[in-house]
């Protein structure tokens, strides 16, 4: 037998001393090993076993599996979870909250220092908040979901006092730290190619999705997992992969589009770009210390909204599908998420959309949300497409819903009548590893007491530790038991620098569409005189039902615009005009109250044009209906005849009254979109139309200068009118006609111009209407 000799004690190490208030972290160098990072204030030791050095998570003086490096994360994690209590996997089953660094002083992210707002106390940002070190601590939470943050030097910072928090508490366990997607490019931010502290600066969804290039997406990964792990995060929550096939769902923009091909292909590279890490960072399988995991989202696609209502709130919980086109809309996962070219081999973790995947449950008839249906997520899922990695629900599904379908609140779509122990128990059963928005324990180990009733105590026991390995997989295979601290140097080298900064621009102008050339009056190279009319904006509401102020400015900084052109506020001293205006805003989301109060069901249209519209065409009676708590009475969520107006309606009356202002002269619409919109209000009026899925201005002005030539591609058709929109299937891509310019283009999938024309290239040869 060979012998094994085990030493307590300190090797070699690199000593990092942070700022104080931050925990120190030391750096253990193994001989043809792996580097260990550990901070002496959580108390561990380091193991030194036949030469090799080991941190010895659980302080029990011996060489665990799971602290064993040179084991395999799978070994690793079934050993970990052998050795977790119940109540130790119920934390680990949980995703926090949205947190902000430092905490805001109200709403749904704040916190406290030391039982004080941030403001009041003299806690440093990067510190952690009563509430976290209480769920961290009480409720053994592992997986923290972060927003914004201050600098990349202050995420560095909270990470390593994190990281030291948790590695002193029980098993040692690491956090895997996450992000929504937070590349998005501001539409009034300039390129600086100098740049750096700020993250870089990308398209997101539709935007990325019309470079029609899935080598750019990849890039974007690689280089955005760079930046996360260097602000010490370790799973995006992304990418979305939704069908985009209904045109009115809000969240469109942040899909590829409605092309089951494109959003295949853009999604496979968004994710081996995130999760392969190479060469020296490379542990096993493509798996290492530069990977994120991927949770690409959402299960099995919530981009058939009925109306284009959406899934956030109680009036737009069933996804419908008149074409039964369902298994259009799986194919993007299971052909592209699951089916990666790089070695990780599938995205590492899966969330359901909150919708009912209504009327598709053909074995247990249930219409409840994919989170809580054992047939989308088992049967399917797991069992049909064979994927064993994490699923975590959406954040708040099991919480309480508001007292009308307009509240943002908890989401239990489906489950509405059972309590909230209820719901945890009936989405674990459906086949789910992790709450998202869950803070607290309690409600799942009261989902296992009711599993340990029914099923009995080993039951229960090897079903949570099924989950824990899953989760515990990840964590490992990113390295972050061996070394979850941050160089914040590196962190503030790392983030946002000049590289990154300018590979993010160049995909930003790859991703302009220009709609419309007459004449070719574009581009305008020489330094003429630009008018740029203001843009009024009407009061809206946000997600939580606060109203913004209206505001009359201009839309683009004029100091940007001088880098271009001479600028004048006087329409007859311009040579020609550009008008910056949004795609037509929806004031309501599909439903008003106003209108319930006043007897109707409250359902409206959501309009995809700026001027006033009557839903003459809309369907007679809804597909899906019937609210169990909130309204059971709405049996029909028909809109049908009822009229709407566009929150954003003067940005028509600006293009018009721009068009007589200038008396003839060019007029270039520069459009700002978030969904497909209807064109023929003013199509026929202005000479150009260059379009955007959320860039920087500065982009847009390239284009329109000829410092770059557009290559963009419409990701989504561009409806000629509401009829189509509402004679549209939900589920059913390209079904819409298209509008029709006065130069004859079709603004169609894949179409696009460049200064010769239409453009006609292997991308559109690869990516035709399916």
């Amino acid at each position: 037998m060979k012998k094994i000799i085990i030493t307590v004690g300190f090797a070699f190490f690199l000593s990092v001393t942070l700022q104080a208030q931050q925990a120190n972290f030391t750096i253990v160098k193994n001989n043809k090993g792996v580097d260990l990072g550990y901070s002496p204030e959580s108390g561990i030791k380091i193991l030194t076993v036949n030469g090799k050095k080991f941190k010895d998570l659980n302080k029990n003086g011996k060489l665990d599996k799971y602290e064993d490096w040179r084991l395999s994360a799978d070994e690793r994690a079934k050993d970990l979870a052998s050795k977790m209590s119940v109540e130790q996997m119920a934390g680990l089953m949980l995703y926090s909250r949205h947190q902000a660094l430092p905490a805001p002083v109200e709403g749904y992210r704040a916190g406290h220092y030391n039982g004080k707002l941030y403001p009041e106390s003299v806690a440093k940002p990067w510190q952690l908040t009563d509430e976290q070190q209480a769920f961290l601590k009480e409720d053994n939470l592992r997986h923290v979901l972060i927003t914004s943050v201050e600098n990349p030097e202050v995420a560095a910072l909270w990470n390593n006092q994190m990281q030291a928090f948790v590695e002193g508490i029980g098993l040692g366990i690491p956090s895997n730290t996450s992000t929504d997607p937070r590349h998005t490019a501001n539409v009034t931010s300039e390129f600086n190619a100098g740049a750096g502290g700020t993250i870089s600066m990308w398209p997101d969804g539709l935007g990325m999705a019309s470079t029609f290039d899935p080598k750019i997406l990849e890039q974007f990964g690689q280089i955005a997992a760079k930046e996360y792990r260097a602000l010490g995060i370790a799973t995006a929550l992304s990418p979305q992969i939704d069908l985009g096939s209904e045109p009115r769902w809000y969240r469109i923009s942040m899909t590829f589009g409605e092309s089951p091909a494109l959003t295949r292909d853009m999604g496979r590279a968004y994710i081996d770009g995130f999760q392969t890490s190479y060469g020296k960072d490379e542990i096993k399988n493509g798996w290492g210390y530069k990977s994120v995991n991927a949770m690409v989202k959402h299960w099995p696609s919530g981009g058939a909204e009925e109306g284009g209502r959406d899934g956030h709130w109680a009036y737009g919980k069933f996804a419908v599908y008149p074409g039964n086109n369902l298994q259009q809309h799986i194919d993007p996962f299971i052909n592209g998420a699951f089916k990666l070219k790089g070695k990780t081999s599938k995205a590492s973790a899966v969330m359901p959309y909150y919708t009912i995947t209504f009327d598709q449950d053909k074995k247990y008839n249930e219409n409840v949300a994919n989170g809580f249906s054992k047939y989308i997520i088992t049967d399917l899922l797991r069992d049909k497409y064979g994927y064993d990695g994490v699923v975590c629900t959406d954040w708040l599904v099991t919480g309480e819903e508001g007292k009308t379908p307009n509240l943002f609140a908890g989401k239990p779509w489906g489950v509405e009548n059972l309590s909230i122990d209820e719901r945890h128990y009936k989405a674990i059963v459906a086949g789910v590893d992790q709450f998202g928005g869950n803070n607290d324990k309690k409600p799942v180990l009261a989902a296992y007491e009711m599993g340990v009733k029914e099923f009995g105590e080993s039951f229960m026991r090897a079903r949570f530790e099924r989950s824990a390995v899953r989760l515990l997989k990840n964590i490992f295979r990113v390295g972050l038991f061996e070394n979850p601290y941050l160089n914040v140097e590196e962190t503030k080298a790392i983030v946002g620098n000049s590289e990154f900064m300018k590979a993010g621009y160049d995909a930003q102008l790859k991703s302009v569409v220009l709609l419309k050339n007459k004449a070719s009056v574009l581009p305008l190279k020489e330094k003429k005189t630009v008018f740029i009319p203001k843009i009024y904006t009407a009061s809206t509401k946000d997600w939580w039902g606060v109203a913004s102020q209206p505001k009359l400015e201009y839309p683009v900084n004029l100091e940007l615009v001088k880098k271009y052109y001479n600028v004048t506020e006087d329409p007859s001293k311009a040579d020609f005009a550009i008008v910056f205006v949004r795609s037509p805003q929806s004031l309501e989301g599909g439903y008003d109250l106003k209108d319930r109060q006043n007897g109707s069901n409250g359902y409206v249209p959501i309009s995809l044009q700026y001027g006033t519209y009557t839903a003459t065409e809309a369907r007679t009676k809804s597909i899906a209906a019937g609210d169990q708590v909130i309204d059971p009475t709405i049996k029909d969520r028909t809109y049908k005849n009822k009229t709407v107006t566009a929150a954003n309606t003067m940005d028509l009356r600006t293009i018009l009254d721009t068009k007589d202002m200038m008396k003839g002269k060019l007029v270039i619409v520069s459009v700002t979109a978030n969904k497909p919109m209807i064109f023929n209000e003013f199509e026929r009026e202005v000479d150009g139309i260059v379009l955007n899925f959320g860039v920087s201005s500065q982009a847009v002005l390239d284009i329109i200068s000829g410092k770059t030539e557009p290559s963009g591609l419409l990701p989504v058709q561009m409806p000629a009118n509401m009829e189509t929109v509402e004679k549209q299937f939900e589920d059913v891509p390209y079904d819409m006609v298209p509008h029709k310019d006065s130069e004859g283009n079709l603004y169609d999938f894949a179409y696009g111009l460049n200064w010769k024309g239409v453009i006609k290239d292997a991308r559109t040869e690869t990516y035709k209407k399916e």
